[in-house]
């Protein structure tokens, strides 16, 4: 099966979690479709996850997507840059769990609510008065599991809920100018998921680059009718 064609020449890419598996599939992605791509993360790309290209045509952020004065300053600088943004990914974001909730200190759901929905809530804040320019799209990832709760893994669940309900608000306050959706994964496919069960059905996982797609995808004039929606990317989990 051929890979559609998406032609993002002239336009700026921001790419948080950009030294993670899924970020770094992204960025080679967007690079590949002609996109001036801001890689975003807190760590270099040199993790046994990242697939980063550091001699590739990326510029490297090296940013806390937790801290509003660090992330106003991190889209100020990009603008100053490159002289506008097209389309934001969240891809920023960890998983914690194994505990039920009066087992979960406090210190494990606030990590989780800071790196999985405060770094999306504060990212898209500081790119909207941009993406508002370009009529731009912002594509986050939320999680199959956060559609509905569940026992041990509870904290990740609720936050990655929340990231589809900051999908669907940003979609409907923007409607006509910024698109905003989210895709919605399994398992990913990573070197660290595989290290953490290494008994699972691995075959059944998503490959970064498969969600990297319809993450694209979701940018391109293709979807410009598409807002609001959360796609399942679940492989075949």
């Amino acid at each position: 099966m051929s890979t559609p064609t998406l032609e993002f020449d002239g336009t700026v890419a921001v790419i948080t979690g950009a030294s993670g598996a899924l970020g770094s599939a992204a960025v080679d992605r967007f690079r590949d479709a002609g996109a001036t791509v801001c890689a975003v993360d807190v760590v270099e790309p040199d993790d046994e996850d990242a697939q980063l290209d550091p001699d590739a045509d990326t510029h490297f952020y090296q940013a806390d997507l937790t801290d509003e004065s660090t992330v106003e300053s991190l889209f100020e600088t990009i603008l100053d840059d490159h002289g506008r943004i097209d389309h934001l990914l969240n891809i920023a974001g960890t998983w914690r769990g194994g505990n039920h909730v009066e087992e979960t200190p406090l210190e494990e759901f606030e990590l989780l609510v800071d790196v999985n929905l405060k770094s999306a809530f504060l990212a898209s804040k500081y790119a909207l008065p941009h993406l508002q320019e370009t009529g731009g799209a912002i594509v986050s990832v939320s999680a199959r599991s956060g559609l509905e709760g569940g026992s041990g893994d509870g904290p990740y669940r609720i936050t990655k809920a929340g990231v589809k309900i900051l999908t669907e608000t940003l979609a409907e306050e923007n409607r006509g100018t910024v698109r905003a959706n989210c895709v919605l994964p399994s398992v990913i496919d990573t070197p660290a998921n595989r290290e953490m069960m290494p008994d699972a059905d691995h075959d059944s996982w998503v490959d970064p680059a498969n969600i990297a797609e319809v993450m694209a995808f979701l940018c391109s004039d293709g979807a410009s009718v598409t807002s609001g929606a959360a796609v399942p990317v679940y492989g075949e989990a």
